[in-house]
């Protein structure tokens, strides 16, 4: 009987942290998402939608800054998880490669921009630990971390679009030159 008796309580108790996690980010993320894309959205309609596409598209013409620079303001101006919304003003064969770099970047910007994506800085933290115990300085380390991202990002960007590319191609979803074909023309 008292097996019963912990079956129900365990059941029951696994909703009760669902729906104390689901508060958490009914109280938490959620409106903190909703005042960011408000933000974002006022920006885009007081600078005009027109001059940031020109901004991106100037700035992503070349991958070395589409997969590097691109996804680091990204990161470090609207932060993770707002961050992957800059895709929109990417081509559609291009965005899973840029949320590819985005992603992959939210890691290693922590330890110089914490504010970046402090759900993620205990990693940095954790392994930052074993050098403030041995008295070295963090500067060198969250560097490193920052560089190393900035090459892993730019990398996993030019595969995953090249990747992208050719699916998209075999799909018959893009033309010989890249673009993208409509509906029902293909």
């Amino acid at each position: 009987m008292d097996f019963l008796v912990q079956l129900a309580e365990g059941f029951i108790g696994m909703f009760e942290e669902g729906g104390e996690v689901f508060m958490d980010l009914v109280t938490g993320i959620i409106p903190l998402l909703i005042v960011l894309i408000t933000a974002v959205n006022a920006v885009i309609k007081f600078v005009g939608e027109e001059r940031i596409t020109l901004f991106a598209k100037k700035m992503t013409k070349y991958f070395i800054l589409r997969y590097t620079i691109f996804p680091v303001l990204a990161v470090f101006f609207l932060t993770n998880p707002m961050a992957y919304t800059f895709g929109r003003f990417l081509p559609e064969r291009q965005k899973p490669a840029f949320y590819d770099s985005a992603v992959s970047f939210v890691h290693p910007v922590t330890g110089l921009f914490p504010h970046a994506n402090p759900a993620e800085l205990f990693v940095y933290i954790g392994i930052s630990t074993g050098l403030t115990t041995l008295g070295l300085s963090l500067g060198p380390l969250a560097i490193m971390y920052f560089i190393t991202g900035v090459v892993v990002i730019l990398l996993r960007g030019i595969v995953t679009e090249i990747i992208t590319v050719r699916m998209m191609k075999k799909q018959g979803m893009l033309d010989d030159n890249g673009n993208l074909i409509p509906r029902g023309e293909g």
